[in-house]
């Protein structure tokens, strides 16, 4: 779904180990590294669709991640031109994201790339809550940052938890 601006829709997902540590993992075949995310079908929900996502994307369910918040509005990002796909109709010149801070409460072992039989990842691991930023493709980096400074209260009160616990 692409909006009238030229962006299309979708849902981006921070999923939480409850210890101040996030999900992060590399495209299949790449060196890239970013959050899981991915786009909003016609008469989906952002909610349905991080769901949705959240299974293809890493073989989660719903049981087994929490939502503890959301980004309270749309978050954009351009994509370089030169990475823009000329001839699409609509054109699409970047993604508008509704966040989604989740804490996984499910098995790790849970986690699969092989869902849908179309993996998008091969490989993850927990990361400091921060290091994302630098590492993610330059062109994300201002939406990743909006996004994690939004979230960072709750992150940051995992990590009081942790210490007291």
């Amino acid at each position: 779904m692409v909006d009238k601006d030229g962006y299309r829709s979708n849902v981006a997902m921070v999923i939480s180990n409850g210890r101040g540590q996030v999900f992060w993992a590399k495209r299949v075949g790449q060196r890239a590294w970013q959050f899981p995310q991915g786009g909003i079908d016609q008469g989906e929900t952002a909610e349905q669709a991080l769901y949705r996502e959240l299974y293809e994307e890493v073989g989660l369910e719903a049981g087994d991640v929490k939502i503890i918040q959301q980004t309270k509005r749309w978050l954009r990002y351009n994509i370089p031109e030169k990475m823009q796909r000329k001839h699409s109709k609509p054109r699409c010149i970047g993604q508008k994201q509704r966040w989604f801070f989740l804490q996984l409460v499910g098995d790790p072992k849970k986690i699969s790339f092989d869902a849908t039989g179309n993996p998008e990842f091969d490989a993850w691991e927990w990361v400091s809550y921060w290091h994302p930023i630098n590492q993610v493709v330059s062109f994300k980096q201002g939406v990743y940052r909006q996004a994690l400074s939004e979230f960072s209260q709750i992150n940051a009160r995992f990590q009081k938890r942790r210490k007291r616990g």
